[in-house]
């Protein structure tokens, strides 16, 4: 599968060098300066049919609060996240947001490996990839729309302050940073998880929490943009249960899990200990 709406053209150095992860999440943060795309939300997609039709597509526009106004309270709150969260480049911590940033199909699926207990890929569990994929896609017109609305200014613009994919600095810097792609994504794929594994579902969503938060600690994102992208997540996979053909999806995903966990061995305790640090101590 090609996550062409929201994965720019290559993986950041965490992801390609074939490390297990907790040494990849060390190699990300090292790496910082190497030439990489972590993925974007606003990258070009080839138009693909998701589970919405137009009657059934949620408006975020109308049912999302406004991001906050120079001067207030809340951009107050966001200004100091954003300064706070520069003191982390170069931690563990720094190097897992690093690693969050890509959103390429096997990168994002492991990312959950830990919260779910069960090493997932897109080799071992097609059915499930090919779900977050469509999930994806459905959800994508909705925050780009958003974001193209609000077209709010990321945290870096105007200052040079460090983000922990500073390859990407000008072309994030021309997209909208109102709501989180990256969160909408990552707290959609832990409510699927959660869902589909029940068992797990206290570390799975604490573990989409915790991707969210990257966004905070890499710089890219406001704290309010992240707080939106998980109002956003939450609304269309509640609006996609509607769907027949997303309910049927989720019960083949559902037994595809269930025969990998019949064989399927635990993942590494060292990677899994470096996000329940992280789930710690939150930003927000």
């Amino acid at each position: 599968m090609t996550r062409s709406s929201l994965i720019a053209p290559l993986p950041c150095p965490a992801s390609r060098l074939g490390l297990p992860l907790v040494a990849g999440l060390l190699a990300a943060a090292a790496l910082v300066g190497t030439p990489c795309h972590a993925a974007d939300p606003l990258e070009p997609a080839t138009p693909e049919q998701g589970y919405f039709t137009p009657a059934t597509q949620p408006d975020a526009i109308a049912y999302l609060p406004p991001p906050p106004q120079p001067g207030t309270v809340r951009q107050a709150n966001d200004d100091h996240a954003f300064t706070a969260t520069r003191a982390l480049r170069g931690s563990p911590r720094w190097a897992l947001a690093t690693a969050d940033a890509d959103l390429h199909e096997n990168a994002l699926l492991r990312s959950f490996s830990c919260a779910a207990d069960l090493p997932l890929n897109t080799t071992d569990a097609p059915g499930l990839s090919a779900l977050i994929h469509k999930m994806d896609v459905s959800e994508i017109a909705d925050m780009r729309n958003s974001k193209a609305y609000w077209h709010r200014p990321r945290p870096f613009v105007g200052n040079s302050k460090p983000i922990c994919t500073e390859k990407d600095r000008a072309h994030l810097a021309t997209s909208g940073a109102y709501p989180s792609g990256h969160t909408m994504l990552g707290w959609s794929t832990a409510l699927v998880l959660a869902e589909l594994l029940p068992e797990r579902a206290t570390q799975i969503l604490q573990r989409g929490r915790v991707f969210g938060e990257s966004r905070i600690i890499c710089g890219v994102h406001w704290e309010s943009d992240v707080q939106a992208g998980y109002m956003l997540g939450a609304a269309e996979i509640a609006a996609l249960h509607g769907s027949a053909a997303f309910r049927a999806d989720m019960d083949a995903a559902r037994a595809e899990l269930a025969a990998l966990r019949s064989r399927a061995t635990a993942p590494a305790t060292h990677a899994c200990a470096i996000e329940q640090e992280a789930a710690s101590h939150s930003p927000l």
